[in-house]
């Protein structure tokens, strides 16, 4: 709860307004059943129908005023829910975007995608409630029972003996439904992820024919949230059906004592009839009560996960240059003997391949160097660790060993932003985003139309954007599943290109394209982008044996290092490669 509340203090007036109205509109409406009695008990005897018109009136006007204040106060605590909890998305949307690559890992982006939809949903129920039943509920209970008093202490007393015991039984059940709830947005998560791989890859269940796997699969995860989210909700409801036995008994009880105490002259029958009501209001803020502790235990599980993220270290903050890592060599790009881990492991693998944690070792002394404007190719096995160096040269992690350094400084030194403006780069799996293609080539950057069709050209795209009749303004859906792959990576590859980086990184960039196409964005890139210092992962030899060197990765280890002839020369993994692929 501290952390929903940190974020409400700037609304306190509001929150202090809309309950304040919110209480007045609370006793205007304990005064109804009040000014019933008085007409039953001391009006109608009178039998004068003028009077009883006025006070019939007075009724109207103070339900009339209830119903408008109760508009009011609502209005202000959904305007209040809706600022409070734009602005925790919004650190959490940002603080997501700032995580390092091992806290993205923690949290998993099916987790991530959770805590921004339904939890900060139960966040924003929770707060939009409080205020009013959080009010409402307790004065109507209270208020209830404070002026059946002032009507008949022994009918009271009846009220004033069930009351703790259902406010006991909120309580219990509120603070054993807490865990519960976390356990069911966990489970969320699962749900979470099943849903985001089978859409993302939903073209390969239907080629395989696995929709009846996966739909088991999803069915086993939802079963398992939904047997989780029914005991929570069983144990969170279970003061309802209790209270209603309670408050049933209670009023047998009343009717009962109050007839005898009618009869015996005790009581008049307004005052019954007003207990009665009241009675109903007491269980109106019960359940109220009730309800507020059931939203409370919901936003609670999930402010906990929420604040997670938002108050997670930021582990990737520059360092200062006295406690940074140094090197001899005057190259712009340096590794040097650089060891880095993905966390736990798992599975049976050697014992040398893992660091003196236990953890299992990704790369292990790897080390080489660039000239600026220079260019390397990086080739080897699924898994090698290809793509890993290029997070390491882009700070999403930080090495284990040995110091990653561009233009002279340790990588660490740089501000982020500083540093990633020095690259274009195309990922494994880029993304496409539900945009223009003018969008998503500049995104968001200030790139101009002659830039942008220079870097469209030598990417190999405006041949096919040009056959659009809105060229540029032509819409990809989301991930640009409206493109082929080609175009897709094509798409990526202007992106990279657009804004003139200084470094260019293509991971496996090419795989979709053609040998020709392939062939012809290379020498475009040697030819216009003679100053970018290129590093381009591939599994295709035909992508990077023109470039300056070459890397073989082998189990994270550099077993080939050199020029295409060199490595022909000298590495057999690397021929193998050459044999199987230019050869066949």
């Amino acid at each position: 709860m501290k952390f929903i509340f940190s974020y409400l203090k700037k609304y306190r007036v509001l929150i202090v307004v809309a309950m304040t109205i919110k209480s007045i509109a609370a006793l205007g409406e304990l005064m109804l059943p009040y000014v019933l009695e008085h007409m039953v008990d001391n009006v109608v005897p009178k039998q004068d129908g003028t009077l009883l018109f006025l006070w019939g009136a007075v009724m109207i006007a103070l339900a009339v005023f209830v119903r408008q204040t109760n508009v009011k106060a609502n209005r202000i605590s959904t305007k209040v829910a809706k600022e409070s909890i734009y602005e925790i998305r919004r650190d959490l949307f940002w603080k997501s975007l700032g995580l390092s690559g091992n806290q993205v890992d923690e949290f998993g982006l099916p987790s991530l995608n959770s805590r921004m939809t339904s939890d900060s949903y139960n966040v924003q129920n929770f707060i939009r409630s409080f205020q009013a039943m959080g009010v409402r509920a307790p004065i109507l209970l209270l208020g209830g029972i404070g002026i059946t008093l002032t009507m008949d202490v022994g009918l009271a007393s009846i009220l004033c003996i069930l009351a703790p015991i259902m406010i006991a039984l909120v309580v219990w059940v509120s603070w054993k439904g807490i865990p519960l709830y976390e356990r069911v947005q966990q489970c969320v998560d699962d749900i979470v992820r099943i849903m985001r791989e089978n859409i993302t890859g939903i073209r390969v269940v239907k080629a395989l024919s696995k929709e009846d796997y996966e739909m088991r699969r999803f069915g086993e995860a939802n079963e398992q949230m939904a047997g989780k989210d029914i005991k929570a909700g069983i144990v969170m409801a279970l003061p309802g059906p209790l209270m209603t036995f309670v408050l049933n008994v209670g009023l047998t009880i009343v009717v009962i004592v109050g007839a005898v105490r009618v009869n015996g002259g005790v009581t008049k029958p307004g005052v019954i009839l007003a207990f009665l009501t009241y009675f109903n209001m007491i269980s109106m803020g019960v359940m109220g009560l009730n309800r507020v502790f059931m939203m409370m235990s919901k936003a609670n599980a999930s402010a906990t996960r929420i604040a997670a993220v938002v108050h997670a270290p930021d582990e990737l903050l520059p360092i200062p240059l006295e406690e940074a890592a140094h090197t001899d060599q005057k190259d712009y790009i340096v590794f040097d003997h650089v060891g880095f881990h993905y966390g736990e492991t798992f599975g049976e693998v050697s014992a040398d391949k893992f660091d003196g944690m236990g953890r299992q070792k990704c790369l292990d002394d790897i080390t080489f160097s660039m000239k600026k404007g220079g260019s390397l190719g990086i080739i080897g096995a699924t898994g090698c660790g290809k793509t890993t160096i290029l997070n390491l040269l882009m700070r999403f992690y930080d090495a284990d060993e040995g110091g990653v350094f561009v233009d002279g400084r340790d990588v660490r030194t740089y501000d982020k932003d500083e540093l990633h403006r020095k690259f274009g780069v195309v990922f494994q799996n880029d993304v496409i985003f539900a945009d223009t293609l003018r969008e998503n080539i500049s995104f968001g950057r200030d790139v101009s139309g002659e830039a942008m069709n220079a870097a469209a050209d030598d990417a190999r795209a405006r041949e096919f954007i040009a056959e659009y009749e809105d060229t540029y303004e032509h819409r990809a859906v989301v991930r640009g599943a409206n493109l082929s792959g080609g175009q897709r990576q094509r798409v990526l590859i202007a992106r990279a290109l657009a804004a003139a980086p200084e470094i260019l990184l293509l991971d496996d960039s090419s795989s979709a394209l053609d040998y020709k196409t392939d062939a012809a964005l290379r020498r475009a890139i040697r030819e216009h982008h003679g100053d970018t210092t290129t590093i381009i992962v591939a599994q295709r030899i035909s992508s990077i044996m023109s470039l300056d060197d070459i890397i073989v990765l082998e189990e994270g280890k550099i077993i080939g290092h050199g020029t295409h002839e060199e490595l022909m020369a000298d590495c057999p993994v690397y021929q193998e490669i050459y044999r199987v692929q230019m050869e066949t």
